[in-house]
């Protein structure tokens, strides 16, 4: 008797999150070269150490309140390694050797002391770790994100938190950072009718962090504002044209070879990539 073949997973209707909003504000082609034509990149090894650090501070909260230690969270760093690294592809191509990958490793853990230094995990209890939040707005463009921890008070106030494993930008680049932050409390306004008491982004580069108190008339604003941005996406999409928009950011970026600004040329934008985006917003497909 043959077995039938398990029924395919319907697709998931795409959805404008922090990060693909931020790479159109950024460089309109590398969002289009990431998005449109979802061409793959090479790992890095920061990616990488953010993947696991990320990984380590969601497993912290499924101890026991007492064990949530500095030398736990550190030894965590050592079993969910061997785990990420046989799940992600190209790993060794990261390292020059073995010295190289335990240096590396090192990093990881200095991270993950440094949130010690910034909270304290036997006075939290979550209410969510890594979790994925989606909401429709009135304009019908879907948004999507993954929160990192969301904190709910007695009184009920909601507090959400970022981790970053890089430095904290200086003050006058920190517009991108609130900008995600506010991204995530219109999500969550619009999904429980309240809005979150607290918005936090936690550094582990520097120990630094950054806080941000909303009011709902900036989450008005904040609406308003990915409608904007959406329409011009929408606009980019319909006239298949991205431009590069060079910038500071430039060197460390992975499409240098497809970009007119720096020599290269840009592969014919793909007809069922644009097809997909403008499904972002109901009804805006044709």
């Amino acid at each position: 008797m043959t077995t039938p073949a398990p029924e395919a997973r319907p697709r998931r209707r795409p959805a404008l999150s922090p990060s693909r909003a931020k790479d159109f504000r950024q460089c309109p082609l590398m969002f289009r070269l990431r998005v449109v034509d979802a061409l793959p990149e090479p790992p890095s090894a920061a990616a990488l150490r953010g993947t696991l650090v990320h990984a380590v501070l969601e497993k912290l909260y499924d101890l026991p309140v007492p064990e949530r230690t500095t030398q736990a969270a550190v030894a965590l760093v050592d079993g969910q390694w061997p785990e990420l690294r046989q799940r992600q592809r190209e790993v060794a191509a990261l390292f020059a050797d073995e010295r190289a990958e335990a240096d590396w490793l090192g990093s990881a853990r200095q991270l993950v002391e440094c949130y010690f230094s910034m909270e304290n995990p036997r006075r939290l209890e979550p209410a969510g770790r890594e979790r994925l939040v989606e909401t429709e707005l009135t304009s019908g463009v879907l948004l999507r994100g993954i929160i990192d921890r969301v904190d709910v008070a007695p009184d009920g106030a909601v507090r959400v938190v970022d981790y970053k494993t890089g430095r904290s930008p200086a003050q006058r680049y920190s517009g991108e950072a609130l900008f995600q932050l506010r991204f995530y409390g219109l999500v969550l306004w619009r999904l429980t009718g309240a809005v979150p008491k607290r918005l936090q982004i936690l550094y582990l580069g520097d120990g630094r962090t950054l806080t941000h108190d909303p009011v709902e008339e900036e989450l008005v604003a904040t609406e308003a504002e990915i409608d904007v941005l959406w329409r011009t996406i929408e606009a980019s999409a319909r006239a298949a044209e991205f431009a590069p928009k060079p910038g500071p950011l430039c060197p460390w970026c992975n499409f240098q070879s497809l970009c007119p600004a720096k020599g290269g040329v840009a592969p014919q934008v793909p007809g069922e990539g644009i097809d997909r985006l403008l499904q972002v917003r109901t009804g805006s497909g044709g």
